[in-house]
């Protein structure tokens, strides 16, 4: 179902006044893609039924990866691409998460903190590995935001239970594939390439923080392994391409504020509504912009691109994997809505100054004769 409020009725509601908030030129850039997504503002095109001649106008998309609306054609097609790399073997979901007091850190220097996160999280799965002679991979996806919309930097990590050897030859960590490896031992190893690092690129930085990151335990949590590999692109399909808030959780936008839901995982996950200004609301939104060009899905190992273009049919040789030859692209066919019998075909393109009147005036012919 469409949902009847969107983070472009907020900005919409907010007006001039975002730039009120202190948000930088980039992250302004990206709020105002969202907000003119799919509005003559960047322009569109007519389709017309190739059966019953009907006419529809559809906007154009802006296609920003922190877009509520852009999402679903961009993580279809990941999650496509993944399919045929996946192996027969257990896959374990485990997530890294940043303590808050690095916060302040994050948000003044948002691309230093995530990318000692990711180095900081292969590292530490690389170091245990290495205990066992072997090479590992992992997938990794970048999430910056809690339930409230609140600064919350984590990891999660697709990690097959496993590893190449040096001839290339899959072997398990376990024979059972039940376990990966202790989250204690896991928590201590990360918390300390993570400072190491941190103290390497900003001294000065971590100088500040140093005692308020040593004096916790920080988190990492391994859960059980996926029961299928269809299950893995099951958990990838909801993961990847998510953003801080989705469309489907806000209830009201009033003239003043934003109700939206979420869950509470301190009361054992229980919904709860959150009210917050229009300039709160967006300005926690932004928080989770990342900066201009920065990876947020990231593979490594066996599963890095290079490796994958080299090596990686070799192994699921080795493993008697058939994988289906690959089938040349072709343009998807959208059905028409009108009389769900023809196919609809794209007529003319328009920009932000909207379809020509002759071309409006005929829809609208068509439209009463239907009446």
């Amino acid at each position: 179902m469409r949902p009847k409020k969107e983070v472009a009725d907020v900005l919409q509601k907010l007006g001039d006044n975002v730039e009120q908030i202190g948000l930088n030129n980039w992250q302004l850039r990206t709020l105002r893609a969202i907000k003119e997504c799919r509005t003559p503002a960047l322009g569109g095109h007519i389709d017309e039924c190739d059966a019953c001649g009907n006419l529809s106008i559809s906007y154009n998309s802006c296609r920003n990866r922190h877009c509520p609306k852009c999402q679903g054609k961009n993580r279809e097609n990941w999650i496509k691409a993944r399919e045929n790399e996946l192996l027969p073997v257990p896959y374990f979901h485990v997530v890294f998460t940043l303590p808050e007091d690095i916060n302040t850190l994050a948000m003044h220097e948002p691309k230093l903190v995530y990318d000692t996160l990711f180095e900081a999280t292969w590292e530490t799965l690389c170091a245990f590995g290495k205990n066992k002679e072997l090479l590992m991979g992992m997938i990794a996806i970048l999430h910056t935001w809690g339930q409230n919309l609140s600064l919350h930097p984590h990891l999660h990590c697709i990690v097959p239970g496993g590893g190449t050897d040096k001839d290339g030859n899959w072997k398990n960590i376990r024979s059972d594939g039940k376990f990966l490896f202790p989250v204690k031992a896991l928590s201590k190893v990360f918390r300390a390439k993570y400072c190491q690092k941190i103290n390497e690129k900003s001294p000065i930085h971590y100088a500040q923080m140093r005692s308020k990151l040593w004096e916790k335990n920080w988190v990492v949590f391994a859960k059980k392994p996926f029961g299928t590999p269809k299950s893995v692109v099951e958990y990838l399909g909801r993961y990847s391409h998510k953003i801080a808030i989705s469309n489907h959780r806000i209830i009201d936008v009033d003239n003043h504020s934003v109700t939206f839901s979420y869950k509470d995982y301190r009361q054992n996950g229980a919904k709860k509504k959150l009210l917050m200004t229009h300039q709160e609301f967006i300005r926690r939104f932004a928080l989770h912009i990342l900066p201009k060009r920065f990876v947020k899905i990231r593979h490594y190992g066996f599963l890095s691109s290079s490796w994958k273009r080299q090596k990686l049919k070799t192994v699921q040789e080795k493993m008697h994997i058939h994988l289906p030859e690959k089938l040349e692209k072709t343009q998807s066919i959208k059905k028409c809505g009108c009389c769900e019998n023809g196919n609809v075909i794209t007529i003319f393109v328009f920009d932000k100054r909207g379809p020509p009147s002759l071309v409006l005036a005929r829809s609208r012919k068509i439209l009463s004769s239907k009446i």
